[in-house]
């Protein structure tokens, strides 16, 4: 594996998977919205709800942490 990738995995998972689900959201609405299928809009906006959730949680393990 590159040494860029496992630099990520080990050291910044939590980030990664952070905007993975915020790319991932924007792409099932923007698939919804396009094909007017209420059901990717529905998994998009519940990846937003996990994205914001998810930034939330890092946000505060990173504020005790410090």
């Amino acid at each position: 594996m590159e040494e860029w990738r496992k630099n990520i995995l080990k050291h910044h998972l939590d980030t990664a998977l952070i905007m993975l689900e915020l790319v991932l959201s924007v792409i099932f609405i923007l698939v919804g919205y396009l094909t007017g299928n209420i059901y990717f809009r529905g998994v998009g906006v519940g990846l937003i709800i996990a994205w914001v959730t998810s930034a939330i949680a890092y946000l505060y393990k990173r504020k005790i942490g410090s």
